[in-house]
């Protein structure tokens, strides 16, 4: 009988963390409960050792590419000379943010990105919502592959490939006006046209990428309770019903998320792409926040131009996330990140 007790003391021991007699055990002052004991960081090291090893790489990558570079940023603030770098570069202190606005071609730049963004934010972010409700909704998981394969392919193409394909179907010698000339119907060139120079780059993007963004989606649409489903058309809901009341509900979260995601982004609309297609359609069509920094900061030698105006953006993307983040938190989701 005592072994016994013994045996039941040292159980409630191991569980607790306490001698099991112990009246207070476990509780503090307060009489609240204490936390769990955390993990030695050794043993969680030991743990997680494969997963550490295995972030490593991108971990590397990011520090190199993204957070290394942020100390250039203070030639911003200097008249930087590569010369003297940037221990020795005279100090400029804001000089560089006040002829920066006072530029309109660099506010010009800024309404063009604005548009731009606009414009493919309208246009652009539903599409691969739709492609990944319209896959969901095929039942044969091959033909289903087949149509993701062929949907995934233009992402993995270069910027210069792609706008080479749209100039054989719509340039002056393309597809399209060697059809309107063959029916007499005159020509129009859309590649050069800058009027519509933001819903061909739209068009370009949504062929691009359209399929690649639906990744995301179609995993949180796996991820919705499939019992639902067989609940709802039980009770007699149609194929829109259930997609109005199970299948968008349950991808608001990831949708929110992306949508916050691309706001933050909104003032990066593709310096590769425009950059092949600035001279076709002219810099007052073309040029937006990247191409400005390029031309008129790493162009002309002037870095310190160039960086402020990418300090400009940073900022500006900054306060665009955080708004969008807030926003969604009134709308009852986590966002980016939560409260």
């Amino acid at each position: 009988m005592a072994s016994t007790v013994a045996e039941q003391g040292e159980d409630e021991r191991d569980k607790s963390g306490q001698p099991a007699g112990d009246g207070g055990a476990g509780r503090t002052a307060a009489g609240s409960v204490q936390p769990e004991v955390r993990r030695n960081w050794r043993v969680r090291l030991r743990r997680d050792k494969s997963l550490i090893l295995m972030t490593l790489p991108a971990v590397a990558l990011l520090l190199v590419f993204n957070y290394l570079p942020m100390v250039g940023t203070i030639t911003a603030f200097q008249y930087y000379d590569p010369l003297d770098g940037i221990r020795n570069s005279e100090w400029a202190g804001f000089a560089n943010f006040r002829q920066l606005f006072g530029d309109p071609l660099f506010w010009h730049a800024m309404e063009n990105t604005l548009y731009i963004s606009a414009v493919q934010l309208i246009l652009f972010f539903p599409i691969p919502i739709l492609l990944a409700l319209l896959l969901n909704s095929v039942l044969n998981s091959r033909i289903r592959s087949i149509i993701q394969a062929i949907t995934f392919l233009p992402h993995f193409y270069s910027w210069v490939l792609v706008v080479t394909l749209f100039q054989q179907m719509l340039g002056g010698a393309g597809l399209l006006n060697h059809f309107l000339r063959s029916h007499d119907m005159g020509t129009w060139d859309v590649m050069t046209d800058p009027h519509t120079f933001s819903l061909l780059v739209t068009s370009q993007v949504v062929w691009k990428d359209a399929g690649w963004g639906i990744i995301v989606f179609l995993a949180a649409l796996s991820a919705i309770d499939q019992n639902l489903y067989e609940a709802a058309a039980s009770d007699g809901a149609g194929r829109w019903r259930r997609m109005w009341h199970i299948t968008l509900p349950g991808m608001r979260g990831v949708i929110v998320l992306m949508l916050v995601l691309r706001l933050g982004n909104a003032l990066s609309v593709g310096f590769e792409q425009l950059l092949i297609q600035r001279y076709a359609v002219g810099h007052d069509a073309a040029d937006v926040l990247d191409t400005f920094s390029f031309y008129y900061g790493i162009g002309t030698q002037n870095y310190s131009y160039g960086a402020a105006a990418g300090i400009f953006k940073s900022v500006i993307s900054l306060l665009l996330i955080w708004g969008a983040n807030k926003l969604a938190h009134r709308f009852g989701e986590d966002g980016l990140y939560r409260k």
